[in-house]
């Protein structure tokens, strides 16, 4: 264990768009670690990648990086889930698990995020028929208020709080998650698909594959469509054409990322290097953005992407690219898909906190009659009065948090002000 002042020391997160304020680091190797960092007293938070854009993470206090504690993957071909320390990043183990003929159901679309920090904030990859990756969430193993290392699965009373937790119960360390054998997947482009088209036929457009991206900065008549498909060979035919589309050759581009740090388009692949869209070998890109996000019932998708489209004059000059995405219901309380089949839409803005801080209030406001819920680790200014509406079951995680950790020791101004945590 190593432990580091952070005082004025410029530590932020992966953007660097927002700098900590927590006194000292603590670097665990063990998760003997962290029981003593927390047993130590005081407020502590754990932090896992940094790919945040919030001060979710921040308590002013101590953090905890696991980031650097050994993954010792366990798989476990029986029960069909495989465990590993939670600081691991999701390409690192899906590079170990397709090495053994096994696979995960669902992939964020940088698989650099660590899978703790991830479920915690209700991260969720793609597709119609795919739930976010805390709903992969077999079980956790924690450190609790007292430094013990506990244990939760999914047949525990308020599982379905702690698999997106927010890091509000506790430190977890090792995290089970279901697999399933390993398979093939090709993405491929399609150009210049029509906003009337998308919007007539969404459902239709976001289940062409397995996993359905829409990227645009909208301005213009059209999107571009990437679209992730199982296949049972590298020989299977793909349709030329999605609603009109054509399929674009390539080579692909996303915003002002080099194509070589994109997985491949246009031939099957293993699961691990296709449902990402960065190659998890190369850094995605230089950092210097801002992001938000809000998922909405997928039933309002077109009325909330026309909404968005009336603020293209304020958007498109702040944007780097918008992703559209979607994700099926889930029973995970703080999840962004709780209990609603969902569309996701994605923004990462050009790092101008100034002017897109205003564009972001004025997102939200075109998105509130459809009830968006805002993606936990990403800007946004939706606090305890708009989300208690939004999250049906806030009180009741909230009630589960404060047992578990009545002191709030991993509480932190965020929580407090989202409603998630008590006010201290």
């Amino acid at each position: 264990m190593t432990e580091a002042g952070l005082g004025g020391s410029g530590f932020g997160t992966w953007s660097g768009t927002y700098q900590f304020t927590a006194r000292r680091l603590i670097a665990a190797r063990t998760i003997e670690d962290v029981r003593l960092a927390v047993a130590a007293g005081g407020r502590v938070r754990a932090l896992g990648t940094r790919h945040s854009f919030n001060d979710l993470a921040d308590n002013g206090a101590t953090l905890v990086t696991v980031t650097g504690i050994a993954p010792d993957p366990v798989l476990d071909e029986a029960s069909r889930t495989v465990t590993a320390g939670a600081g691991t990043t999701y390409g690192a183990i899906a590079a170990w698990l397709q090495e053994r003929g096994w696979a995960l159901g669902n992939l964020a679309s940088l698989p650099h995020i660590s899978i703790g920090g991830a479920i915690a904030t209700g991260t969720h990859g793609s597709g119609s028929g795919n739930r976010v990756l805390s709903a992969a969430v077999a079980g956790l193993d924690y450190v609790d208020a007292d430094g013990e290392l506990r244990h939760a699965g999914r047949s525990d009373p308020g599982f379905d709080a702690m698999a997106v937790g927010l890091g509000a119960f506790g430190i977890v360390v090792r995290v089970s998650l279901d697999v399933e054998p390993a398979y093939l997947v090709r993405q491929d482009v399609y150009a210049g698909l029509s906003w009337d088209r998308a919007l007539a036929g969404l459902d239709e457009v976001m289940s062409a594959g397995y996993s359905v991206s829409l990227f645009t900065d909208w301005s213009g008549e059209s999107v571009q469509a990437w679209v992730k498909r199982r296949v049972a060979g590298p020989d299977d035919a793909v349709p030329a054409e999605l609603c009109g589309a054509r399929r674009d050759p390539g080579p692909a581009r996303l915003a002002d990322s080099p194509v070589d740090n994109l997985t491949a388009h246009g031939a099957a692949g293993p699961w691990s290097q296709r449902l990402p869209h960065f190659r998890a070998d190369v850094t995605p890109s230089n950092g210097d953005e801002i992001q938000s996000e809000y998922f909405v019932d997928r039933r309002h998708g077109p009325a909330s992407l026309e909404a968005v489209r009336r603020l293209a004059p304020l958007v498109t000059p702040l944007l780097l690219v918008t992703e559209i995405r979607t994700t099926a219901a889930d029973g995970l309380w703080l999840s962004g898909s709780y209990d609603r089949q969902t569309l996701a839409i994605h923004f990462t803005w050009r790092n101008r906190p100034g002017p897109v801080d205003g564009a972001v209030r004025e997102v939200e406001a075109a998105l509130a009659p459809f009830g968006a819920r805002p993606h936990w680790g990403k800007v946004s200014h939706l606090g305890a009065g708009e989300l208690e509406p939004l999250y049906p079951r806030l009180s009741d995680a909230r009630a589960l948090f404060e047992r578990l950790d009545p002191q709030g020791r991993f509480s932190c101004r965020r929580l407090e002000r989202l409603g998630v945590r008590a006010i201290r």
